[in-house]
């Protein structure tokens, strides 16, 4: 379950509360118990995505290099079997 973020327009007070998503919103505040002057706040996440381990940093590169290689082996191979025929 989500955790939201809660401020009275009254008070000024900040609340959070664990809700699911169907639940509905506060109507009263916790700290002055006024009625209908309470406002849902966007709140930064702490989910951050930085650092290394990304597909451009780790995944491509390792994908073209492993491409390269195993075509470069494949053209080897059958100049080496031509090769053999011809002489054979």
């Amino acid at each position: 379950m989500p955790i939201y973020e809660y401020e009275c327009e009254f008070c000024s007070h900040r609340f959070q509360l664990l809700q699911k998503f169907s639940d509905p919103a506060p109507s009263v505040c916790p700290n002055c118990g006024k009625e209908g002057g309470i406002k849902k706040l966007i709140s930064q996440t702490s989910f951050e995505l930085k650092g290394s381990g990304w597909y451009v940093t780790d995944y491509k590169s390792n994908i073209t290099k492993g491409s390269s290689t195993s075509s470069n082996k494949d053209n080897g191979s059958k100049n080496t079997q031509s090769k053999e025929a011809k002489s054979g």
